[in-house]
């Protein structure tokens, strides 16, 4: 059913501090396009440890944001996604990591590729990754980032998203 208000905020608890510099973001913790509409999205019930569902959308927009600022370093992002047997429009769609450091920070891409089918038509677990640069000049050191396909309008569907983790890079 839909609701009068399509897209899904962000569950602040669904974000967990690990410690200063380590995050994990289960389902609920990411603000979801569309997360509401069940004809796009199936999220978790509260308190689960259950993927939102990608069911179809022809705009992929899922963003997280750490609570607090980030210590200066490097950190690495991955999600943990599995792609389902008979998911469609993901192989052949750019789909994109972004970050950036501070709500006025310049976002850093990385497009992804995401396997649709394997020869024994199983599902597929992907975890992409994704670095970045934390400098310690500016007072908003806070991590935003996100899974992003919003430039075609192709159809995409069948993914599911375990979650995300945020951790230093050590050198």
């Amino acid at each position: 059913m839909s609701s009068n208000k399509p897209h899904y905020e962000a569950d602040p608890d669904e974000i967990l501090k690990r410690d200063s510099q380590r995050w994990t973001f289960k389902p609920r913790g990411f603000n979801i396009i569309w997360g509401l509409d069940q004809r796009y999205w199936n999220l978790p019930a509260e308190g689960t440890t259950d993927p939102a569902e990608l069911v179809q959308v022809c705009w992929l927009e899922l963003t997280g944001t750490t609570k607090d600022s980030l210590p200066e370093g490097k950190y690495e992002i991955k999600f943990k996604l599995e792609v389902k047997p008979g998911a469609f429009g993901l192989s052949n769609s750019p789909i994109f990591m972004m970050a950036k450091v501070g709500k006025r920070g310049r976002y850093k891409w990385n497009k992804i590729k995401l396997q649709e089918k394997n020869s024994d038509n199983r599902t597929v677990t992907e975890e992409p990754t994704f670095q970045i640069d934390v400098k310690g000049t500016t007072d908003d050191n806070k991590l935003y980032f996100g899974l992003y396909e919003v430039w075609t309008g192709k159809w995409k569907g069948g993914l599911l998203i375990h979650g995300a983790t945020v951790d230093p890079v050590r050198p």
